[in-house]
């Protein structure tokens, strides 16, 4: 975008004049357009009967590079103003993340990003292809975006560990565990800067990171490692310490996996975990990192694909309208962005329709629907709250309710959709890595 009106920041009363004047959206015109197609599967035990989750759809603007650090948030009727310029297709499509295809940009993403108006893409390492190839697919991204009314959540799993996404190039992180074995916060503080440098580095914004799971059970097929450990008080202590250094580091933290994911012994990937605890278990221990990151005003919580059938026998956390709503919502007090796993993954693809299982949670308190594999299927997901919109199963004031939460978020972090410029090996923070590693012994 041109260098005096911003999508964020300091120029964001003169793009709300904007919107008022042109009701066309935040940066630029444009009209709403219809949707595309897109094509399907990611986190834990035998599932039960399944529940029926309910049934239950922006004008666009130009382009801004992320700050170092977030920034202050705008006020309400700053916010509120855009929202007011926004069509309703465009509100539903910032209330999506999904995945693409390939490591080039193809017609089918750019369908979904033009005529969804998607708010956000997750990418995994086969969209990787070495580093100047991966910025161009980003910055492709970012230019098939341009016409719409916010800049794009630029997504990854970059953990450290086997959860590791990003080009070869990248000088290899340790998992979770093995910087909680120093039992230093402030090597799990300089673990989350070198992961938000990495990020930047590559145009991205959000990090589905830190693991806040206490892994209780040895057998857990899918935490293990990717925790800081079993104990509640060294991964609240190295969680947070994570989560700031993201943050700071002026990446977008997503700490996973509400209400817990570290005493499962099935993967939600696969198939639906199914946890026989009572919600005081979950205050005595899962929560504790989750309670405490709220309490130091974390960015966004990832709820898991696990049922509780002794608090909500009906729908699984991530669905489900007691645990998002009465007691994330509700008893936590968390009014921060709340989005789901991957609802392509087994433990809802195989026991709820995608579709349905997106409506409920949205109507459980969900802000971000993350659909990180199929084309199709992210269409059918954006075409499913359209129509619950439409039919009156969802109002539009609960879409409302949670793209003011987005749209706080990527305010507060100043995104952008302009390039960034394609790195060299220099620009790669791979000798502090190597450096914080000897301080960890490894």
């Amino acid at each position: 975008m041109n260098g005096s009106v911003k999508r964020y920041g300091g120029t964001l009363a003169l793009a709300l004049l904007m919107v008022l004047v042109s009701a066309c959206g935040w940066w630029g015109s444009g009209d709403p357009v219809s949707a595309p197609t897109a094509s399907s599967a990611s986190h834990s035990e035998t599932p039960s009967a399944p529940a029926s989750p309910p049934t239950s759809e922006s004008t666009p603007p130009p382009s801004v590079t992320p700050s170092a650090s977030p920034t202050a948030s705008p006020t309400e009727d700053e916010i509120g103003g855009i929202i007011s310029g926004m069509t309703l297709e465009q509100k539903v499509g910032q209330m999506i993340i999904a995945g693409i295809d390939g490591t080039r940009m193809d017609q089918a993403a750019k369908d979904m990003i033009a005529e969804q108006y998607i708010g956000g893409i997750i990418l995994y390492k086969d969209n990787f292809s070495n580093l100047a190839g991966s910025v161009k697919l980003v910055n492709d991204l970012k230019k098939a975006n341009s016409g719409n009314p916010a800049p794009l959540f630029l997504s990854v799993d970059q953990e450290g560990g086997k959860v590791s996404r990003l080009p070869k190039e990248f000088a290899q992180i340790p998992d979770n565990r093995t910087v909680a074995s120093s039992n230093n916060p402030a090597l799990a503080e300089e673990m989350g800067a070198l992961l938000a440098r990495e990020l930047k580095v590559m145009g991205l914004n959000v990090n589905f990171a830190p693991v806040l799971d206490i892994n209780s059970n040895p057998k857990n097929p899918v935490i293990g490692r990717r925790s800081f450990g079993t104990d509640a008080d060294v991964v609240t202590k190295m969680g947070l310490a994570a989560m700031k250094g993201l943050s700071e580091g002026g990446v977008i933290s997503v700490v996973k996996h509400f209400p817990g994911h570290g005493d499962t012994s099935v993967d939600s990937h696969l198939d639906l975990p199914i946890l026989f605890k009572a919600t005081e278990q979950l205050q005595s221990l899962e929560w504790i990192p989750f309670k405490a990151a709220i309490e130091e005003n974390t960015d966004a919580i990832m709820v898991a694909h696990i049922l509780f059938p002794l608090i909500d026998s009906s729908a699984p956390a991530s669905l489900s309208k007691v645990i998002i709503g009465e007691q994330l919502r509700g008893t936590l007090g968390y009014d921060g962005v709340v989005i789901t796993d991957d609802l392509t993954m087994g433990a809802i693809a195989k026991s709820y329709g995608i579709p349905q299982a997106a409506a409920a949670s949205v109507e459980a308190g969900t802000d971000i629907l993350l659909v990180a594999h199929g084309y199709d299927t992210a269409k059918e997901v954006y075409d499913k709250l359209l129509q619950s919109v439409r039919n009156g199963d969802i109002e539009e004031a609960r879409i409302d309710e949670s793209v003011r939460r987005i749209l706080t978020l990527k305010h507060k972090y100043n995104l952008s959709d302009e390039p960034v410029a394609i790195p060299t090996a220099a620009n790669l923070p791979n000798d502090d890595i190597i450096s914080w590693k000897k301080k960890l012994g490894g």
